[in-house]
């Protein structure tokens, strides 16, 4: 338990702070991600999603091609940094 005992732990700041405002803190806070400056990726399909959908394999590759391209727009970015 030396670990446990020492208040080094990766997330023991998170914990104290946690404690400390537990009587005054509305919610659950420590899965509020910081704010970026790039929205998150999203795929959009022009029929809402349900369990019985036939066009599952449609959707699929839709979502791939749009990770494939971007990660070539990452590699892009970086071969393009390294070039500078």
């Amino acid at each position: 338990m030396a670990g446990g005992e020492s208040g080094k732990g990766l997330y023991d700041h998170l914990y104290r702070r946690f404690f400390e405002q537990r009587d005054t803190h509305d919610g659950y806070s420590f899965q509020q991600a910081p704010g970026g400056s790039a929205p998150t990726p999203a795929v959009t399909f022009s029929e809402k999603l349900r369990w019985w959908t036939w066009d599952r394999w449609q959707r699929r590759k839709k979502i791939l091609a749009e990770r494939d391209r971007l990660q070539r727009e990452i590699l892009q970015i970086q071969k393009s940094g390294s070039s500078s």
